[in-house]
């Protein structure tokens, strides 16, 4: 995404700021004023957009692309990263004065790869919800299935699992995920066999 249509979605633009600018925009800051503002994967936002996230931070006012004033705005900021922010400092890639503004109360999620036991909870839980977009009723996890999904390293944590369940739920025309139905590098020795007589719903 271009810089200008992201600093747009977070702060807003006015008519004729840019080509395709239409009509004002009110930004993410605005719409979120009174309430709390979700910014996930924080390290991936350029070097330049990082210092006006910081100014709004800290003045508690954004400037709308193109605006020729601020508006004050009164936001709780919770940040996301997949990376580990203080190496993104260290390889300049991230403010430093940004991170500490931002982690006044540091939450750290470990990788899912640490914590298996939450996988049958998670794939029930995606299961259930693209079974309802797509219509379909899937019932759970084949057996032979099941320690691949606890096996895999992850390394794109919940995302990869998601996109992982999406995936299989399209191909599946029957009432369980088999082998079949995910992708082949799952079957490759990156996986870590798990033996295991847990399935989902195994009715």
């Amino acid at each position: 995404i271009a810089e200008n249509l992201i600093e747009s979605e977070l702060f807003g633009h006015v008519k004729g700021s840019y080509t395709g600018a239409t009509k004002d925009k009110e930004g993410l800051f605005k719409s979120a004023s009174g309430g709390t503002l979700f910014l996930d994967e924080i390290s991936t936002l350029p070097l330049n957009l990082q210092v006006k996230l910081l100014r709004a931070i800290q003045e508690q006012e954004i400037m709308p692309v193109g605006a020729g004033r601020t508006i004050p705005i009164n936001v709780r900021i919770i940040a996301a990263s997949n990376k580990n922010l203080e190496e993104e400092i260290t390889n300049g890639n991230f403010r430093e004065d940004l991170y500490y503004r931002l982690n006044v109360v540091g939450i750290y999620i470990p990788p899912l790869r640490d914590r298996r036991d939450d996988i049958p909870m998670l794939i029930d839980y995606f299961l259930q919800r693209f079974n309802r977009d797509m219509n379909k009723n899937i019932s759970g996890v084949s057996m032979d299935a099941m320690p691949y999904f606890l096996g895999n390293e992850w390394k794109g944590n919940v995302r990869e699992l998601e996109n992982t369940i999406e995936r299989a739920v399209i191909l599946c025309d029957g009432d369980k995920i088999t082998m079949d139905h995910l992708p082949q590098t799952y079957a490759s020795e990156d996986s870590v066999p798990v033996v295991t007589n847990q399935g989902l719903k195994e009715a």
